[in-house]
Formats: structure tokens, C-alpha cells, sequence
């Protein structure tokens, strides 16, 4: 375990956090969004612990509001209430199969996808190319009763992503995945910095989730808002959607040449890459930052969104563990990771109340106690990022050492 100088995470207590138990969602305690987040440290770093968190605490309320408003039309409509129930049915099988592709399936076909160079104020890669990507996504919704409606989202149809490519030999290619809301290319550009790891070799691609962005609709409140503002078995069909489409733009990466391909997420972003280490074989290294890993568990530790929580127990006839595993199908959780051990790493924040590290404590146990490097920030401030920066820069230069080592062996 890699971790920041003078952070070390207390131990949570069997009773507290005991080892994960497939399946998750029965095994983990009921309290889990209520267990508290210990770090010891020493007074320096545990006042920016305690106030970094203090803003989390405040900015999440604001985003949590937001959440609950887009979605509380669509919660307490009667109508919509049963036909989310019938349809969440649907997936509950795949649940029971050993491989997540069988639900989340590979594309069958190529998409076209067209190029053109990114506005002035993006950034310029003085020894490459920027493009902005895009494409008409074949994606059809795996259960065929919720096609003519998830299509009629018609923005959501086209997908777009971001490329910084190096002139001369096909580089190794950092995917960046973004978080609930923060889809803008230069925020994250800044944010994740971007520019200094295509500096270190890397070429980039930063890719727009479902609802984000471009493919927001026109009547949506803000960016995002539809991700999770549909029902149950629509947001199933949102990460089939992610995923297929960013396995689109992954094939154009390897048809160019890129030598590997790694990904890495923040947030919502974390978790989507977690989910895509279960899917890909051929990942070089997964690295979620700040990630959430239980979508329910989450929502119940957001006030005032927790609020909606007993209505979906009354709508689904289920308690916190049926909720649990109505989302389980796209957890990082419940499937195994394919991604080499040495090519697993998490990023987590001390202070953060809007994933809270306990998110990250157990994707860590999950995927077999790897690398876990915290910092003493919250969700939006990472304090002592620089440190983080380069034990990911050298964290992946080395799975690809790896990586190569083994395929040529």
C-alpha cells in the first residue's frame, strides 16, 4: 500500500468492516454508510483532514438537492413507479452469471468516428494533435422494452470524447473518465492535470459519460441531470451505454496503434473505470480516484437525497440490501477484476464526504489489497496532489513495464 507521509487509515474493526463477502450486497452491514472514516495523522494534517471535510459536507447537501429535484418528478409518479419495477426484473438474472459481458457485451460493430480540432482555448499539445471525437453510437438498450424510450433522448445518441495524440510513434493512452456533473474538457484538463501526463509520454482521451456534456437534453436542468433521474432499469442501460461506447473509442485507439491503454476516473468517473477493469482483458492499469462503490449506500449518507431511500424500499417491496442489488449489476463489487495486480491503484481523499473513504477501503480489499495512496483533501480539493501525480506517473510506467515483460514471456 502506497500512502501519503503522516496519513495512515485506522483499522476498521471486524465488526465494523469485516472482509468482503460475495454477494456484497447481503453481506455488507446494513450501517455501512454510517460507519465513520478514521485516519491518523498528525495535528497539521488532521485539521486540513477535518476542515477539507467540513466543505465536503456543505457542497454535497447542494449537489444532493439538485440530484433529488431532477429526480423526484419521475419518483412519485405512480405509473412510472410500477413499470420501473416490472422492468428492473429484467436484469436481475445476468446477476447470476460468471461473466459481466454477457450483459455488458462488446460492440458489434465499428462506429465512424469524426474529428476536429479542439477550440483555442483547450489545450495544445505543442508536439502533437488535440481533436474533439464524435460519433453516431449503435448502442440498443439490452431489455428491448425500454428502447423507443431511452432512444428518444436523441443528444444521448451521440457520443464525444477528447484526444491528445504525439506526432511519430503511437503512444500508450491514459483514458480520463469524469465525475457526476464535471464533464467539461479544461476542467478536468486542470483537475487531473492533464497536460503534465501527456508531457510524461502518455497520449489522453477524455470521454463524456451518458447525460453529460453534448449529450445533456435540451430540457435537462444541468449537466448530468438524466444520468440518474430515470428509474432503476434505465440507469442499467446508462452504463451499458458508457461502457459500449467508450469500448468504441478504445478499438480507434488500438486501430491507430496505441501500444496500451489505461484508465483512470474520478468520482462517478472512478467507479465507471472500476467497472471497466471487470470488462477489459486487456487493460494496462485501472486507477480510480475518489471512488464511490455502492451507489445506494451513497445516497443514503446524502441529505437530503437519503430522504428518497424508504420511498424506493416501498416502490421495490425490498429493504437497503434489494436496493443494493438493483445497482449491483454495473459495482465494481460484484465482479472480479481483470486488470493484472500490478496494474491496480486507488486514489482516495482523507477528508472526502462525498465518496467517503470507506468507498475506497473496500474497492481496496476487493481488488485484492492493491496500492491505496491517500491524500489529506476532500472530494474537490486534493490537497498534496503533486505527491499523488507522480506516484500514479510512476505507478503506471511501471505496469507497463510489467505488461511488457509478461507478454513477452
Amino acid at each position: 500500500m502506497t500512502e501519503l507521509p503522516r496519513i495512515h487509515p485506522h483499522d476498521y474493526c471486524d465488526e465494523d468492516l469485516p472482509e468482503l463477502i460475495q454477494p456484497w450486497w447481503e453481506t455488507l452491514p446494513r450501517y455501512f454508510h454510517a460507519l465513520p472514516d478514521h485516519f491518523l495523522a498528525d495535528s497539521d494534517t488532521r485539521w486540513r483532514i477535518d476542515y477539507t471535510a467540513s466543505i465536503d459536507n456543505v457542497a454535497r447537501t447542494g449537489l444532493a438537492c439538485m440530484a433529488g429535484a431532477a429526480a423526484l418528478p419521475a419518483a412519485l409518479n405512480k405509473q412510472r413507479q410500477q413499470q420501473d419495477r416490472e422492468q428492473s426484473r429484467f436484469y436481475q438474472s445476468f446477476l447470476d452469471e460468471d461473466d459481466p459481458n454477457v450483459f455488458f457485451a462488446p460492440p458489434q460493430q465499428r462506429a465512424e468516428i469524426h474529428r476536429a480540432p479542439v477550440a483555442r482555448y483547450h489545450f495544445q499539445p505543442e508536439d502533437g494533435d488535440a481533436y474533439t471525437l464524435h460519433f453516431r453510437s449503435p448502442f440498443e438498450t439490452r431489455n428491448p422494452e425500454l428502447r423507443e424510450r431511452y432512444h428518444a433522448h436523441k443528444p444521448n445518441g451521440t457520443a464525444w470524447a477528447q484526444h491528445w495524440r504525439h506526432h511519430g510513434e503511437p503512444r500508450p493512452t491514459l483514458v480520463m473518465i469524469h465525475g457526476f456533473v464535471a464533464d467539461p474538457y479544461w476542467l478536468n484538463t486542470r483537475w487531473l492535470a492533464l497536460p503534465w501526463f501527456y508531457k510524461q509520454g502518455f497520449d489522453v482521451l477524455l470521454y463524456t459519460l451518458p447525460f453529460h456534456g453534448r449529450r445533456k437534453g435540451r430540457l435537462a436542468p444541468f449537466s448530468g441531470a438524466e444520468f440518474f433521474s430515470q428509474g432503476m432499469a434505465l440507469l442499467n442501460e446508462t452504463f451499458a451505454h458508457a461502457i459500449h461506447d467508450l469500448r468504441l473509442f478504445m478499438a480507434m485507439l488500438r486501430d491507430q496503434g496505441s501500444p496500451a491503454i489505461g484508465a483512470t476516473g474520478i468520482s462517478l468517473g472512478g467507479y465507471t473505470s472500476g467497472l471497466l477493469a471487470a470488462l477489459e482483458d486487456d487493460l494496462a492499469f485501472a486507477i480510480p480516484n475518489v471512488p464511490l462503490v455502492s451507489i445506494m449506500d451513497l445516497m443514503k449518507s446524502w441529505f437530503p437525497i437519503n430522504q428518497q431511500i424508504p420511498l424506493f424500499q416501498k416502490v421495490f417491496d425490498t429493504d437497503m440490501t434489494g436496493l443494493r442489488k438493483l445497482t449491483a449489476l454495473h459495482s465494481p463489487l460484484t465482479w472480479p477484476c481483470r486488470v493484472p495486480q500490478s496494474g491496480r491503484m486507488i486514489i482516495g481523499g482523507a477528508g472526502d464526504r462525498f465518496a467517503p473513504p470507506k468507498h475506497s477501503q473496500l474497492l481496496w480489499q476487493h481488488w485484492n489489497r492493491c496500492d491505496l495512496h491517500w491524500f489529506p483533501g476532500n472530494h474537490l480539493l486534493h490537497l498534496d496532489q503533486g505527491m499523488y501525480l507522480k506516484a500514479m506517473r510512476d505507478f503506471m510506467k511501471q505496469a507497463l513495464i510489467e505488461r511488457d515483460v509478461e507478454l513477452a514471456g
